[in-house]
C-alpha cells in the first residue's frame, strides 16, 4: 500500500542504505511496519538509533503527502511497482517512492540520455544542448535533464521540438517550480512527458538536494552528456555518478580556452566519448534498442537557427594609399568611451524587439523581462539566445542578462 511506502521513505534517522538493507528482510514496508521489535533483532548491524526510528507509527505525515499528491495530479510509484524504472531500481540508492506529474515514459525499452551543463552557459553551449537534444528525441531517444536555467533549458527546449517523451528531474516538490523562469517549460514537458521527483509536494529545492537529484537523473539514463561544464561543477557530479553507476558519459568538446568547459573537457581525458551530433550517441544503441534507434537528421526548425556570427577579418590598407587629412585645432573632437552605434534591429521579430527593449546596460534578472513583457518564459530564454547569438545580449551568473 503507497501509504506505508510513503512513511518508510519519509522516516527520518535511517538512512537510505540502511533501509534498502529492512527492505531484504520484509516484503514491503507495510511488512515491515506491522513488525514486532523482536523480527529486526536477527538483521544484522541493526542499531538502537534505528529501532528506535521504527517505533515511530505515526502515518500523519504519509496521509498528508498522499493527499497532497491527489489534489495536485502527482502519481506515485512506489520501487516495487512494475512501472518503476528498472535501471533506477537497480542502482544502491534507488529512491524508495517516485513522484510523477505527466506519463511516466517506458525507460526499460526505449534509450534514455540524460543532458547536463552549466547554469552559466555560453551561446556556443545553449545553441549545441538544443540542437543535440533535439536530435537524440528525433532519433528515437527520450532526453531527460534537471530543468536549471542554462544548458538544461536549451536541451529540454530542442527536445520538445519532436514527438518523443521529454523529462525534467527536479530537486524539490513538484507542485514548487524552481526555477520560476521555468514554468511555462515545466507545463509542455508535463504534456508531453513528465517532471520526476523523489521529493513530496511542498519540499523546497534545497542545495543539498541537488546532488542526490543528479544519481537519480543519471539512474534512469543509458548514458549522460555533458555539453559544458566549469570545474567542480553539478554536471561533473552527474557524470560521475553515471560512470559508477556503469552508465555511458557523452561530452560535446569545449574551448579549451573557456572556463566553463574545463571540467568538461578534463572527461575527455577520462574515460567520456567525444559527441558532435545527437546520432554519435544513439547509434551506440541501435543493438540494444533495434526497433527504437533511427537515424534521423535534427528538426528543420533546429537546424535553421542562425549560426554564432562570425566577425569579418579587418583589411589592412597599404601605407601609400591612406590619405593625409590636415588637422586643425577646430576639428579635434573629445573621444567617447563608448559607441554611440544604434544596433541594427530590422531583422529582430515584434517579440525579439520587446525583448530587447526591456534589455538596460546594468544586469537585469531574466524573470523581470518574462514579466514585463508576457511573453512565455520558454520564448523569451529563446529570444534571449538567439539575441546572444547576435551579440545584441549578453548573459550573466544568476539568471541576470544586459544588453551589449
Amino acid at each position: 500500500m503507497l501509504l506505508y511506502w510513503i512513511w518508510f521513505a519519509e522516516l527520518p534517522n535511517i538512512q537510505l542504505w540502511q533501509k534498502h538493507i529492512l527492505l531484504q528482510y520484509f516484503s514491503d514496508p507495510e511488512e515491515l511496519y506491522h513488525a514486532r521489535k523482536e523480527a529486526f533483532l536477527e538483521i544484522p548491524d541493526m542499531t538502537e538509533s534505528i529501532l528506535r526510528a521504527l517505533e515511530d507509527k505515526d502515518l500523519a505525515v504519509a496521509k498528508r503527502i498522499l493527499r497532497a499528491c491527489n489534489e495536485k495530479n502527482i502519481h506515485l510509484f512506489a520501487m516495487h511497482d512494475e512501472s518503476y524504472p528498472k535501471g533506477l531500481k537497480n542502482t544502491k540508492d534507488a529512491p524508495l517512492v517516485l513522484y510523477v506529474k505527466g506519463t511516466l515514459p517506458d525507460f526499460d525499452n526505449t534509450p534514455a540520455i540524460a543532458i547536463v551543463g552549466t547554469r552559466k552557459a555560453t551561446p556556443y553551449g545553449m545553441t549545441v544542448s538544443r540542437r543535440i537534444a533535439a536530435q537524440i528525441a528525433a532519433c528515437g531517444g527520450i532526453v531527460l535533464s534537471g530543468g536549471a536555467t542554462g544548458n538544461d533549458t536549451m536541451a529540454l527546449t530542442g527536445a520538445l521540438t519532436t514527438t518523443n517523451p521529454v523529462v525534467a528531474v527536479l530537486a524539490g516538490g513538484l507542485d514548487v517550480v524552481y526555477p520560476k523562469s521555468n514554468t511555462t517549460l515545466f507545463s509542455q514537458i508535463e504534456k508531453q512527458g513528465c517532471l520526476i521527483s523523489q521529493y513530496p509536494p511542498g519540499t523546497p529545492h534545497y542545495r543539498w538536494n541537488f546532488p542526490v537529484r543528479n544519481r537519480v537523473l543519471s539512474g534512469l539514463s543509458d548514458g549522460v552528456l555533458v555539453v559544458e561544464a566549469p570545474e567542480n561543477s553539478g554536471a561533473l557530479i552527474t557524470a560521475r555518478s553515471a560512470l559508477e553507476q556503469g552508465r555511458d558519459v557523452f561530452v560535446v568538446p569545449g574551448n579549451i580556452d573557456v572556463p566553463s568547459c574545463a571540467g568538461s573537457n578534463a572527461l575527455l581525458q577520462d574515460r567520456a566519448t567525444a559527441a558532435l551530433s545527437g546520432w554519435d550517441i544513439m547509434k551506440e544503441y541501435t543493438a540494444l534498442y533495434p526497433d527504437k534507434v533511427r537515424k534521423v537528421p535534427a528538426p528543420q526548425a533546429i537546424l535553421d537557427e542562425p549560426e554564432i556570427p562570425k566577425v569579418a577579418e579587418p583589411v589592412a590598407v597599404p601605407k601609400e594609399k591612406k590619405e593625409r587629412s590636415r588637422k586643425i585645432p577646430v576639428d579635434k573632437e573629445e573621444k567617447s568611451s563608448y559607441s554611440c552605434i544604434e544596433p541594427d534591429l530590422s531583422q529582430l521579430s515584434e517579440q525579439e524587439k520587446a525583448v530587447y527593449q526591456c534589455l538596460t546596460k546594468a544586469p537585469r534578472p531574466v524573470d523581470d523581462i518574462i514579466s514585463e513583457t508576457g511573453i512565455p518564459s520558454q520564448k523569451v530564454l529563446s529570444i534571449l539566445t538567439m539575441l546572444s547569438i547576435r551579440s545584441l545580449a549578453v548573459t550573466h551568473p544568476g539568471g541576470f542578462v544586459s544588453h551589449k
